[in-house]
């Protein structure tokens, strides 16, 4: 599935239920916010959700990886990690990690500054 059709799929049926999200193309993939939080990115082919020392265990814990990807002949890793599939598949835990991703993004942007 190219990431236009998963993104359609990933926004409209994945996401859809859940207020405040939009989503922008950006580098090849997409951006996903959530009041205006980017916490998630859609690239090749995966979902991919912001993590924080707090969550990465429950991503580890499900067999998940980062994003990883190539700049200029280096391995660069993000701190987006694959959403597991059984986690996509139930929406009352999915509306618990969309929500533990825009925090992260939230502490991501407030370090930052």
């Amino acid at each position: 599935m190219k990431n236009d059709e998963f993104a359609e799929y990933v926004l409209g049926d994945v996401l859809g239920d859940i207020p405040g999200v939009t989503s922008r193309k950006m580098f090849g993939g997409w951006g996903i916010y959530k009041d205006g939080t980017f916490f998630a990115l859609i690239a090749d082919g995966g979902l991919y959700f912001k993590v924080d020392d707090s969550t990465r265990k429950n991503y580890e814990a499900l067999g998940s990886k980062p994003f990883v990807y190539d700049s200029r002949g280096k391995k660069v890793t993000m701190s987006y990690w694959l959403l597991p599939e059984e986690i996509i598949e139930d929406k009352d835990v999915l509306f618990e990690w969309v929500e533990k991703s825009v925090a992260a993004g939230r502490n991501n942007k407030k370090t930052k500054k």
